[in-house]
């Protein structure tokens, strides 16, 4: 076996057993190379008990005194994502968990992922194949593993390369929207938001402060169950045990300043929510509900204009990301910028598994995309 070098104090525990490191946690998250609001303990504790029970975490620690948490990784570990027997240590990310990147301390990256790399090649139990889904494929964390990687003999393989729409211009903000989509479709949404005027005076507010977060949430949940979601029962709010995570989630990192519910509202009636999230100078746009009956104004598009600017205003957000699905019909338009997405598999040891490995995984992903075509078929037929 061709193991990196372990340099750091690592340990590995079970994730839901973390409430003892939230301190630490939360510094390291507000140092990390790379923000990930899905990794910090408000969100990722809320989220274990429903959609990561049996995640672990390989923790990294600083060597000096006092120690400091310097990295985190929670992983899961799929005894057989081919149907086989040959396990995958797969980085922890969900449907409300679009971004898989591990917290590491800015001003280690190297070092860190060299000691986690080590502890996974050194601890008997776990897989030798790791698969660390949902990287920004050009950022520092994911370069920083390849180059490891490559320093130790080992080999890696990228899947699920796509791009999907970020908030993060480079020069003039003040006219971005309009340079985005059009002084001729600025000029429709202005009229449409005339015509909603008529139904009622307009408002657009963002809920920070945690009671107002609270209330808020509870108008997007509201929306969001009289939509389609409702009508296909994903709805958060008809499955408790996900409304509690959700509702947990929000408020907790509402009571540190990185959450927001947007909302644009008829008179008192809110007929668009964005809810928002927060960490180091990242901003995700992590839920969006419209009011489907009055689609003719395009209130989702409408909150977004709004939102956007108010983004755009922050001077404490570097970039937001949209969290959507590549292609998006409606977001891809409005954010011109992108975000490189890719899916990297490691192998910590050359030879036949890791070959085989990145065989099947390719099989398994057209797999999936033929299931999806066929579902989207049959849905486009009824």
């Amino acid at each position: 076996m061709l193991a990196p070098a372990q340099t750091l104090p690592t340990e590995r525990r079970p994730l839901a057993s973390l409430s003892d490191c939230v301190e630490v946690w939360r510094r390291l998250a507000a140092h990390a190379a790379e923000p990930n609001v899905f990794y910090e303990p408000g969100f990722a504790l809320a989220a274990a008990s429903s959609l990561g029970r049996d995640v672990e975490a390989i923790l990294v620690w600083s060597a000096d005194l006092p120690r400091r948490l310097v990295g985190l990784f929670p992983f899961r570990v799929a005894a057989r994502r081919y149907g086989i027997k040959l396990p995958v240590l797969t980085g922890w990310t969900h449907p409300f968990a679009p971004l898989g990147t591990p917290l590491i301390d800015r001003d280690s990256a190297g070092t860190v992922v060299g000691s986690f790399l080590g502890h996974v090649a050194t601890d008997a139990p776990l897989p030798k194949i790791v698969l660390l889904p949902l990287l920004d494929d050009s950022g520092p964390i994911a370069q920083a593993l390849r180059a490891t990687v490559e320093r130790s003999g080992g080999a890696h393989a990228t899947f699920g390369r796509h791009r999907r729409a970020v908030l993060q211009p480079d020069g003039d903000t003040a006219h971005y929207v309009e340079h985005a989509i059009g002084k001729k479709r600025v000029k429709e949404f202005k009229r449409l938001r005339r015509r909603l005027a008529e139904t009622g005076p307009v408002a657009f507010e963002i809920a920070r402060s945690p009671a107002a977060v609270t209330a808020a949430l509870q108008d997007f949940l509201a929306l969001e169950a009289k939509g389609w979601k409702g009508g296909a029962g994903t709805a958060l709010i008809q499955n408790p045990e996900l409304r509690h995570f959700a509702e947990t989630a929000v408020y907790t990192l509402a009571r540190h300043g990185q959450a927001g519910v947007a909302r644009l509202l008829v008179g008192s009636r809110p007929i668009a929510c964005i809810v928002t999230l927060q960490s180091g100078g990242g901003a995700w746009c992590w839920k969006v509900a419209y009011d489907e009956g009055l689609a003719r104004f395009s209130p989702g598009v409408q909150a977004m204009m709004d939102l956007t600017g108010a983004l755009l205003a922050d001077d404490t957000v570097t970039f937001a990301d949209s969290c959507a699905t590549p292609d998006h019909p409606m977001i891809d338009h409005l954010w011109r910028e992108r975000l490189a997405m890719t899916d990297l598999m490691i192998g910590l040891q050359r030879g036949t598994g890791f070959a085989v490995a990145c065989r099947l995984e390719s099989v398994r992903r057209r797999a999936v995309a033929w299931a999806r075509g066929v579902r989207d078929l049959a849905r486009r037929g009824r």
